[in-house]
């Protein structure tokens, strides 16, 4: 992930791209909180809009691998089908520890 190419094609410094970065790691994990309890009570509607958050927020920062996960789960979610969320939820978490990752270099 190069986070300096990612901030240009936004307009952005790269410092001002990384302190968008933190806000979203920041926001993301509780989004994914929500995501995962919400899944545990078999509430497809809260799950939908805890991973829209997401989707939303990646999309704008131009994290499309993030966006497409969460725009697919979300339509799952909304379909009231949360078979298979538990791993979109695990495999988020990875995307956003990655991110999280990436932006510490």
């Amino acid at each position: 992930m190069n986070i300096k190419e990612l901030a240009e094609r936004l307009g952005l410094e790269e410092d001002e791209y990384l302190e968008l970065i933190e806000l979203f790691i920041d926001t993301g994990s509780a989004d994914l909180e929500r995501f995962r309890a919400a899944i545990e009570d078999g509430d497809g509607e809260e799950a939908a809009q805890a991973v829209h958050s997401l989707k939303g927020a990646s999309g704008n920062l131009g994290l499309m691998d993030i966006y497409d996960l969460a725009r697919e789960s979300e339509e799952k979610a909304r379909s009231n089908s949360l078979d298979g969320l538990g791993e979109s939820l695990e495999i988020l978490r990875q995307k956003l520890d990655a991110l999280s990752e990436a932006a510490r270099k």
